[in-house]
């Protein structure tokens, strides 16, 4: 499954788990388009059939942290990348 196709079927599957849960499509659309990535879609799905969250205020709550999760993971990515660049100057000069 390509990439495109593999994101499709993230979004799907948590639009649909959202409206079984009897929740209003345009919810599970916000929701998923906040996310953005397919990894997150994923994330919040399994959080939704685990933990069953009770109210639209619980199934918020878990994307804003998962939102700020993958936020930390992209910050840290960006401080190693400019670390490891940091000390490849250091190693080899300017030039």
């Amino acid at each position: 499954m390509s990439a495109p196709e593999s994101w499709k079927e993230a979004y799907r599957e948590l639009l649909e788990k959202i409206v079984r849960m009897g929740y209003p499509e345009e919810f599970g659309k916000v929701i998923a388009r906040n996310l953005g990535s397919e990894k997150t879609m994923r994330r919040m799905t399994a959080y939704l059939y685990s933990a069953k969250p009770r109210s639209a205020e619980e199934i918020a709550d878990e994307m804003l942290a998962i939102m700020g999760d993958r936020e930390r993971w992209i910050a840290k990515k960006e401080a190693e990348a400019a670390n490891a660049r940091y000390n490849e100057i250091l190693y080899r000069g300017l030039e």
